[in-house]
């Protein structure tokens, strides 16, 4: 029996990797995350995972499109990398510290659903709810399958 579908948020800044880009390329490792608790979460990803496509640090931030965790994590090459903005001199081969996923592009949202829309439904999201939750700055955010259906049903409301 296979493990129950999870759903997840993971945000990119549109100039560096866009929903656009994720479309043109299919499949794309999500590179550089460098925070223990969202390393931490990709580690707990599985093939087949929803993502929501966040566009973070643009005029307008929020849910841009959809897209599956196409593989299990393994070690985040750019780590290695002396020339990446990502090297991490204490990290080793035999010990990587950073982890990645690779995503797969589903679609791209009808509208986008904004920050500003989905800080609405605190209610229903439930205060606990990374993305809405004062101070929190993950890039790679769990989302129940409550929330999931919440923050898809925005889609058409945005």
């Amino acid at each position: 029996m296979s493990p129950p579908k999870r759903y997840w948020l993971m945000k990119s800044e549109p100039s560096d990797f866009s929903i656009d880009d994720l479309q043109r390329v299919g499949t794309e490792p999500w590179t550089g995350v460098r925070n223990f608790q969202a390393r931490n979460f990709m580690r707990q990803m599985q093939v087949g995972d929803g993502v929501l496509f966040y566009h973070s640090s643009t005029q307008v931030p929020g849910i841009y499109g959809l897209a599956e965790v196409a593989c299990a994590s393994y070690p985040d090459p750019t780590q290695f990398d002396r020339k990446s903005k990502y090297f991490d001199e204490k990290s080793t081969r035999e010990e990587p510290r950073w982890s990645l996923v690779d995503v797969r592009y589903v679609r791209h949202l009808a509208k986008p659903v904004p920050l500003d829309l989905i800080r609405t439904q605190v209610d229903s999201l439930g205060e606990e709810f990374a993305l809405i939750r004062r101070g929190s700055r993950l890039s790679v955010l769990p989302v129940t399958a409550a929330q999931w259906k919440i923050l898809l049903g925005l889609e058409h409301k945005a």
